[in-house]
């Protein structure tokens, strides 16, 4: 990976560290590549059971799109006739948020400070928000004469309803960490001093659960989005017939009936 993005993986966690700190860990080209990768190489390593997005210092999780490299970008596009600088939400952010929400493991996204544009997207995409109480959120995008990319259509108006998700987008300001909470972005909310060690602790708890069903929870609730409550009950009898098929329901089983805490193996 490159330095702008740490990837490491300890007992079964997957740590992603935005690492430009000095740029509000803005996303310039190398930034937005090494992001897809180690997103994509979490998701396919059979070794890791959950993930922690996060970022360096404590300015900022992600402000988004590096403006400077964008606007030298759009030069150079007006300069040769192409259009290829806007092709980046196809080519890194799709794929990024696609591999976060999509991956059957659990994502948490330790949010530092800052989450603007693309970065809010990127909170947005995990499963879990732990987020500082310094911290704040902004859509941003309309502020620069954009529409929302990096899923926080699809994902915003899930998590807070399409009124409100519309004023947002429509009329980008910054939320602080404790409205976000209100408004239900913010799963667990901490004391600045305590983000990343609290995100941790929660992402290590989930790599250390019953991950087969945590997948069937991900799957479920992606799938009951967008499908009537008879197609999702459908889909419900399958994934729990999969989850039920799984070592881990057996070791929990057991685990209650001997009244000693499960240890789960992930399959």
């Amino acid at each position: 990976m490159a330095d702008s993005v740490l990837y490491e993986v300890t007992d079964g966690l997957a740590t992603i560290t935005i690492n430009r700190p000095d740029a509000m860990n803005a996303m310039n080209t190398e930034a937005k590549v090494a992001l897809r990768d180690a997103a994509q190489a979490a998701a396919e390593d059979t070794a890791v059971r959950a993930v922690l997005l996060t970022a360096a210092g404590n300015r900022a999780f992600c402000v988004g799109q590096d403006l400077k490299e964008h606007i030298g970008n759009l030069v150079s596009d007006r300069e040769t006739g192409s259009s290829l600088t806007m092709n980046t939400v196809k080519e890194h952010y799709n794929p990024i948020v696609r591999t976060l929400t999509e991956m059957p493991k659990p994502v948490v996204a330790g949010v530092n400070g800052v989450a603007a544009g693309a970065g809010f997207g990127f909170a947005l995409a995990a499963d879990f928000r732990v987020v500082a109480d310094t911290a704040s959120f902004n859509t941003s995008f309309a502020g620069v004469a954009l529409t929302a990319d990096s899923g926080v259509s699809w994902t915003l108006p899930r998590l807070i309803g399409a009124s409100r998700a519309s004023d947002l987008l429509l009329f980008p300001r910054s939320i602080k960490a404790q409205e976000a909470y209100e408004l239900g972005i913010v799963n667990r909310l901490v004391p600045s001093d305590s983000l990343h060690a609290e995100a941790e602790a929660v992402a290590r708890a989930l790599a250390e659960g019953p991950t087969v069903a945590y997948a069937a929870v991900k799957e479920s609730l992606a799938y009951g989005a967008s499908h009537t409550l008879a197609d999702s009950l459908v889909r419900e009898d399958v994934l729990q017939t999969r989850a039920g098929a799984s070592e881990d329901h057996a070791i929990a089983v057991q685990a209650f009936l001997a009244k000693q805490p499960p240890k789960y193996l992930g399959r």
